[in-house]
């Protein structure tokens, strides 16, 4: 049966009405919580609500934040992060920095997470073993009676987040070859099996496990890619060689949440398939009302990509798309508000959860 072009149209403008309404849903749901919500989180840029900027005594200005804040918000994105729309729909304060000294408030936890944070090489600023040392170190703060910390009796079923892996296998790609890349992730599985190992140690229980997303569509790799070697690009137009190795990394963090529930049997360990998430947005754009899913927002250099490694997002003369338009990439890297609402969306319905828990079964 062959279908008209107009009620294909029309079906793509239900789902993006049904998508819309949806997308309302994470801002209005009440909060199902019946103790305080305590997260910590750990990890880099996709979750740094200022870590970053408060480490190194800057600020994220314009235009980081014009979409929700219209000042520094220290994200950088044109608004939200991921976190911050699951900790809305948690009706929870959104995350402080650990290293934010400016009137923080750590009565929902703290956020170790770095921009530009890896799992290796392990002890060095910002790694992944790093965040889990600074964690240790909030505990035995907290256990002095510091005030506006943790409640001792909410720190009991805090929820500990790891969300990182992006920057060590987009590092690994550098300097070399896909094959030598995967050889490598088992080191990055092992770091995040020590991290969830040493939580665990420190009484934590209850874990959110983000796998990496494709990094072969990020505008930023696509548009510096091996121009040479066009069979390295799938049927959307992102780079084959290096979304297999997020998928080979994603395989190997699947199999280590598998491990460690036998292992820790009394630890409830969630792994979110954000890869999944995040692909959908650019295999079906269309759906999401998405022109072009692989065009950064604040860039510089005009279609396909409207991204050049000279002129990026923040520097002088870069170009911004129209505020409220529907893109994926904010500077080549990140994703924008639009996008992370709608990942925030997808990972609320459990959909892609394994095993499918609600955020509430963590405070209720």
């Amino acid at each position: 049966m062959k279908i008209s072009r107009s009620t294909r149209t029309t079906c793509t403008f239900i789902l993006l009405v049904c998508f819309l309404i949806s997308q309302l849903m994470v801002n209005n749901v009440v909060s199902e919580c019946k103790r305080n919500m305590v997260i910590f989180n750990f990890g880099d840029s996709n979750s740094d609500t200022g870590g970053y900027p408060a480490a190194h005594g800057i600020r994220f200005g314009f235009p980081d934040g014009r979409t929700f804040s219209h000042q520094p918000s220290d994200r950088l994105c044109d608004g939200r992060l991921i976190l911050d729309f699951l900790c809305e729909n948690l009706n929870m304060n959104y995350l402080t920095p650990y290293l934010e000294s400016i009137r923080p408030n750590f009565k929902n936890g703290a956020n170790f997470a770095i921009g530009g944070a890896s799992t290796l090489p392990k002890n060095v600023l910002f790694s992944l073993s790093t965040q889990v040392l600074q964690f240790v170190r909030f505990l035995q703060l907290q256990s002095t009676g510091l005030e506006d910390l943790v409640e001792k009796d909410d720190l009991k079923n805090a929820l500990y987040m790891i969300d990182i892996g992006q920057n060590d296998l987009a590092g690994a790609f550098t300097y070399l070859s896909q094959a030598q890349v995967i050889e490598k992730i088992p080191s990055f599985i092992s770091e995040i099996q020590d991290a969830i190992l040493g939580i665990y140690k420190h009484g934590g229980k209850n874990f959110w496990i983000h796998n990496t997303g494709p990094l072969g569509c990020l505008p930023q790799k696509v548009a510096t890619r091996n121009a040479s070697n066009l069979n390295d690009l799938d049927d959307y137009g992102c780079v084959k060689s290096m979304n297999e190795a997020a998928e080979a990394f994603n395989n190997q963090l699947r199999d280590l949440c598998k491990q460690l529930r036998l292992q820790m049997k009394d630890a409830t360990i969630v792994y979110v398939d954000m890869y999944a998430i995040k692909y959908d947005l650019i295999a079906n754009s269309s759906t999401y009302g998405i022109q072009n899913s692989l065009m950064v927002c604040c860039g510089y250099g005009g279609p396909p990509y409207n991204y050049n490694a000279n002129i990026t997002c923040r520097q002088s003369g870069c170009t911004l798309c129209e505020e409220g338009s529907s893109y994926v990439s904010w500077d080549g890297v990140h994703y924008t508000e639009f996008a992370n609402s709608i990942v925030a969306t997808k990972i609320l319905s459990t959909n892609y959860s394994t095993p499918p828990l609600d955020l509430h079964h963590f405070c209720t």
